[in-house]
């Protein structure tokens, strides 16, 4: 699903995908934690599993020479740009602070500064009639559609994470402040292309 997602948004020009082109996106080396080595096998037995759920679609026929596979994801939980955004980082690298999914996100959506990521975040969270994402520990964030959350636990609120040392404030300080100078950095280069 993450992957439909990615090319969705970033390569819409080949976007729906053929299986062999979602194999070579769910296998790609950049950009993904962990990196895996899917075989076609289980990439179309997941796309089966997707189509069942409704999150997929399959285009055939007229003006399409092989089958190709679309998201749904937006359309069947009401979600827009920006969650999707979120949520497809979240599932192809992982648990993220606010600061490292503003960061890279961006080719998919621009938000306007971390306290924007945190109020979609936060809108995700309490979803009806199931939560779609949920705070981890160090301040980190992990999606909900794959199932419940192995290894780290979550927080069930976020007021009753854990206190945090004045080191995780200050790298989270740091990490806000990266991104804002990143997204500064980018206004600044497209004055000149």
């Amino acid at each position: 699903m993450g992957a439909l997602l990615e090319k969705d948004q970033t390569t819409p020009e080949y976007y729906p995908l053929t299986v062999n082109a979602l194999l070579n996106a769910c296998n790609q080396k950049s950009s993904r934690e962990p990196v895996v080595n899917y075989d076609e096998a289980t990439v179309t037995e997941a796309l089966a599993s997707l189509q069942h759920k409704g999150y997929v679609m399959r285009f055939s026929g007229e003006g399409h020479r092989v089958e190709k596979y679309g998201h749904r994801l937006g359309e069947k939980l009401n979600l827009g740009r920006r969650e999707l955004a979120l949520l497809c980082v979240l599932m192809l690298r992982g648990a993220q602070t606010v600061g490292e999914l503003r960061g890279r996100t961006q080719r998919m959506h621009e938000f306007e500064d971390l306290d924007e990521v945190e109020r979609v975040l936060e809108s995700l969270r309490t979803k009806e009639p199931d939560a779609l994402v949920a705070p981890m520990a160090r301040g980190r964030w992990v999606q909900l559609l794959g199932g419940p959350v192995s290894g780290e636990e979550t927080a069930a609120e976020p007021s009753q994470a854990p206190s945090r040392t004045p080191l995780e404030d200050r790298v989270e300080a740091l990490e806000r402040e990266m991104a804002e100078l990143r997204q500064q950095w980018e206004s600044f280069r497209r004055q000149f292309e």
